[in-house]
């Protein structure tokens, strides 16, 4: 059977074609669509179905040491309150205070899919420009004044400042970045749609990952020389 199967072909009829061939011919072009949309059925829910965290199977799952949940009647409820983000916490040479709020220091977060995090960042502070490989980000200003936005896949920017009050989404996969430009102090609270969402950022992916030297200075129109002073700043510090 040919891959496309003219529609006018499975319609034509005339007084000299008999009923029972265009009957099947109508047939024969109804199973090759019903074919081909099946598999890309297929195709759509085997990727939808790795698209998010896996749905729960228990009303909750604290993790516990000897097995993968908690017995459910020795749950309590500081289980299911995080206390860890009522201030800011230690702040980075670029501004920024991050607190991360998951499951390995809330337990209650564990198989809910869903996780959160703190920044605050100083007057000029910025969160550099990073994505999340597994979750979409939706940010709130508790207070301040910050230029935020995102990079779409044409290389198009959506970005202004957003206010106390003021929401912001930022779609999965996508580069997005915040910066203080307020005279104060400035905290944005995110929550993500993954128990796990992943944060990769850009300078640190390109000069603190060991990518070849050449490739950089040839994808960036670097000097060696300059290179290697941006890896002293990005490639992770070792551990003493």
């Amino acid at each position: 059977m040919q891959e496309n199967i003219p529609l006018t072909y499975c319609f034509k009829a005339t007084n000299r074609t008999p009923i029972k061939h265009m009957l099947t011919s109508i047939s024969k072009f109804i199973k090759f669509k019903m074919h081909k949309s099946l598999g890309f059925l297929l195709l759509y829910l085997s990727v939808s179905s790795l698209a998010s965290d896996p749905d729960p199977v228990l009303d909750f799952c604290i993790p516990s040491s000897t097995t993968a949940c908690e017995n459910p009647t020795l749950a309590t409820p500081d289980d299911f309150v995080f206390t860890g983000i009522r201030s800011a916490g230690n702040f980075s040479d670029t501004g920024l205070s991050s607190s991360p709020v998951n499951h390995a220091v809330f337990p209650g977060l564990n198989t809910l899919g869903m996780s959160a995090v703190r920044a605050d960042l100083k007057p000029g502070g910025i969160n550099p420009p990073h994505f999340h490989p597994r979750a979409t980000e939706m940010v709130y200003v508790l207070h301040g004044k910050v230029y935020a936005g995102f990079v779409d896949s044409t290389n198009r920017v959506f970005a202004k400042v957003i206010k106390r009050g003021d929401v912001m989404v930022f779609p999965r996969g996508l580069v997005h970045f915040q910066m203080n430009v307020g005279k104060r102090p400035a905290t944005v609270f995110g929550c993500f749609n993954s128990q796990n969402p992943g944060t990769q950022k850009i300078p640190n992916v390109l000069f603190g990952s060991g990518i070849n030297d050449v490739l950089l200075e040839k994808a960036f129109g670097l000097s060696i020389k300059q290179v290697i002073e941006m890896r002293r700043r990005f490639l992770p510090k070792p551990h003493h």
